[in-house]
């Protein structure tokens, strides 16, 4: 039994001086680790922040109509430019039954008031002119003839506009609809034969038209409140559209709103900006964009890549080499970054060369 437990003792120290053996000679032939340095450099770094919301006009209006009916003609649309007063649509008045019999029976009392005062008049006149009444009292009777006849006229009016929706008098008439503004058509959300609602107190109306001055337009969007304390009034924008490849538009900062909303569990500020185009330039309502904001820009700064900084208690510094593969730790003062690079202020020279943390030069 001794002899069994001596021989597998010798089998597991031997087993275990070779391994330890191999073990020492791969660890003795392997390279040694080389860190990559990279030296500071001259560049530009700007420092910006971006705002979601579309492009808008900054003009546009809803055109209704001015009385209730079917729509009869459509004169446009959608896309074409039209001028402030250009007739955009025909309205077929369906008249309410109620409202034409009082206009009736208003006519009917009219015409009597009037046939009773003609009657006056003409007998009065004769009295006149047999210089039985005085002046005074003809012209009393007269202009109450005068009255009457003006009251009958204006009861026809009221009936034909109940039931056509214009006056011969007037030579205005409710039943179309025109365009308040110069402008391109956006949107015509209307038929022929489509059911339509006037616009009153009480209600909006039915919408026979947008119009909007495509020259003027705006981007607006929402920025996040640890960025609003930064921006300010006439500051630049980059506008990116997505349906616009290849091309960036410049635009102005003219609106930042005083009050913030929440959206999504933050805190968002509308803000405002002037689309700067191009007179060729063109660009559909409602296209959604980005906007870089720009909070700050230097130019010829001394820079590092910012995944080069290390930090102790909040004090940034970086491992300079100081011979081959000896590296110092040295603090430096930083200034503002764009997420990629980091400007250098004070601690390192365009000489140095810095340690990039977790890269090594693989050996032959």
């Amino acid at each position: 039994m001794k002899k069994v437990l001596l021989g597998l003792f010798i089998v597991v120290f031997l087993g275990l001086s070779g391994w330890l053996g191999y073990y020492f000679y791969k660890k003795s032939n392997t390279d040694p680790v080389v860190y990559k340095t990279e030296a500071p450099f001259e560049t530009e770094i700007v420092k910006k922040t971006v705002a979601t919301g579309s492009i808008v006009p900054r003009k546009e209006v809803q055109v209704k109509s001015q009385v209730s009916g079917i729509v009869e003609e459509l004169y446009v649309e959608a896309g074409q430019i039209v001028k402030k007063g250009q007739l955009l649509a025909k309205i077929r008045i369906v008249p309410n039954m109620v409202s034409v019999n009082d206009a009736q029976t208003q006519l009917q009392t009219a015409k009597l008031n009037f046939d009773e005062a003609k009657q006056e008049l003409k007998r009065y006149e004769q009295l006149y002119a047999q210089k039985v009444i005085a002046e005074q009292e003809f012209r009393k009777y007269k202009a109450d003839y005068n009255l009457k006849r003006e009251a009958l006229q204006a009861a026809e009016n009221n009936l034909q506009l109940v039931r056509e929706g214009a006056s011969r008098r007037s030579g205005v008439s409710s039943n179309q609809v025109y365009s308040t503004i110069d402008g391109m058509l956006l949107d015509v959300p209307v038929k022929v034969g489509t059911s339509i609602i006037e616009r009153n107190n009480f209600n909006e109306g039915t919408t026979i038209a947008a119009v909007a001055d495509m020259r003027s337009l705006v981007f607006e969007g929402k920025i996040d409140e640890s960025e609003v304390g930064k921006l300010k009034e006439n500051m630049d924008l980059l506008l990116t559209i997505g349906a616009i490849e290849g091309r960036v538009f410049n635009a102005k900062l003219e609106y930042i709103a005083p009050k913030g909303l929440l959206e999504e569990g933050a805190i968002k500020f509308p803000i405002r900006a002037k689309v700067l185009l191009d007179d060729k330039d063109f660009i559909r309502a409602g296209y959604s964009a980005n906007a870089d904001i720009v909070l700050d820009k230097r130019a010829k700064v001394l820079a590092i890549k910012e995944s080069m900084l290390k930090f102790e208690k909040d004090q940034p510094y970086v491992e300079v080499e100081t011979a081959p593969q000896q590296f110092e730790k040295r603090n430096v003062k930083t200034g503002i970054s764009d997420g990629i690079n980091i400007e250098i202020v004070s601690g390192l020279s365009k000489n140095d060369k810095v340690k990039v943390p977790d890269a090594t030069i693989a050996q032959l």
